[in-house]
């Protein structure tokens, strides 16, 4: 019997990783599905709440195992450095992150050789509108509308990383894309930020995820003139694997993760 959706609903990053966490350890499972993690509490740069020191053990353990950290797997959806570089000028921010693409590409062949997901989301190669940027896209379709006071067709707010084309592989294991898709929703409050993954990996990636995911959001958002008021990520199967639940390492990140949710 099919299990029923798991929701989660945390004001911050850590505590919704960490809840999702420990509800995988109590129930004795290594996987959930479907997932439903929905966070809130963004500040204007796309930052939500954290717990420094369940951040530092994650990253910690990753390194040990030869794994990407948090941020650099939030670099894979959003490159916070070089849109640093060029903000407020979203253009340059297009032009300086597809320039360095190659560069990044070429230093890590076995991670990007099939691309990057903010590669995918400025440049998706198959779209002939702005040059297949699918962000700029709904940007200059968004803030089109809202100037001549007219609505935007609300599913035109979305933008894919999964490309039949590419990505239908009969590999028994792809390591990208596993992100389906992003899409927007501006509301009273401001801007809501949902990603579809098909799978989501919890140690290796999902922490990381959200903060680009985060990060991305608050791009939007910035560039829309809201603020981004929350992050839903639906995910069809969440794993946890490629580590033992005894784990040393693992341990002191769950008794960790313990303390993060203990806190008001």
């Amino acid at each position: 019997m099919s299990q029923p959706p798991r929701c989660i609903d945390e004001p911050g990053l850590s505590r919704a990783w960490a809840r999702v966490l420990i509800s995988m350890i109590d129930d004795r499972v290594k996987e959930i599905s479907p997932l439903l993690v929905s966070i809130t509490g963004f500040d204007e740069n796309g930052n939500s709440p954290e717990d420094r020191r369940l951040r530092v053990e994650l990253d910690s353990l990753l390194r040990s195992k030869g794994k990407f950290d948090t941020d650099s797997v939030a670099f894979s959806i959003f490159p916070q450095e070089i849109w640093e570089l060029a903000a407020p000028d979203r253009h340059l921010f297009y032009k300086l992150a597809m320039d360095s693409f190659p560069e990044f590409q070429e230093v890590n062949r076995h991670a990007n050789g099939r691309g990057m997901y903010w590669e995918r989301l400025i440049a998706f190669g198959s779209g002939e509108k702005y040059n297949g940027n699918q962000l700029e896209f709904i940007l200059e379709s968004y803030l089109s509308a809202r100037a001549e006071g007219r609505s935007v067709r609300r599913s035109l707010l979305q933008a894919a990383t999964f490309d039949p084309d590419r990505d239908h592989n009969p590999n028994p294991r792809l390591h990208f894309p596993c992100l389906q898709q992003v899409s927007f929703a501006p509301t009273s409050e401001g801007l809501v930020t949902n990603a579809f993954y098909a799978t989501q990996q919890l140690f290796y990636k999902a922490y990381g995820n959200f903060l680009g995911l985060g990060r991305l959001g608050a791009f939007m958002a910035r560039e829309m003139k809201m603020p981004l008021v929350r992050l839903n990520v639906y995910v069809g199967v969440e794993k946890l694997e490629g580590i033992a639940k005894r784990d040393a390492g693992l341990e002191q990140v769950i008794e960790r993760a313990r303390d993060c949710l203990a806190c008001a």
